[in-house]
């Protein structure tokens, strides 16, 4: 990791751990929206929804254009695109019992399971 990273991804992280902001991310997946929008699809509040906008838009998660009285968002798709399949990637391999991680004993399971495939690709 390139030195002086760390305050960045402390952000970064620090920034998407929150539940209503990784919310608001997954519905701005489908699209872009307003806050009016994503407050009614997340049956929050308007002011929650915006205050917790500004950090996903100071960090660059989120774009922020005017459509005539409008505020519409969306996505940062070059950055986000990746890091949601990046998560669905783990999650599916490594917390597939609805988000809760696996136990020590079923990653070694998993790990066994996994060896003994590519065990018999590559001399199968």
């Amino acid at each position: 990791m390139k030195r002086g990273l760390a305050k960045t991804c402390y952000r970064f992280f620090s920034t998407l751990a929150n539940p209503t902001r990784l919310a608001i991310l997954e519905t701005l997946n489908e699209g872009p929206k307003s806050v009016g929008d994503i407050a009614g699809r997340l049956r929050q509040e308007q002011s929650m929804i915006s205050h917790n906008l500004k950090p996903l838009e100071k960090c660059g998660f989120v774009f922020k254009e005017r459509e005539k009285k409008q505020q519409i968002y969306s996505l940062n798709a070059e950055t986000m695109k990746p890091l949601f399949r990046l998560f669905t990637q783990h999650s599916d391999k490594y917390c597939p019992t609805g988000g809760r991680c696996l136990s020590e004993k079923s990653l070694r399971k998993r790990r066994k399971k996994e060896a003994s495939r590519q065990l018999h690709v590559t001399h199968g």
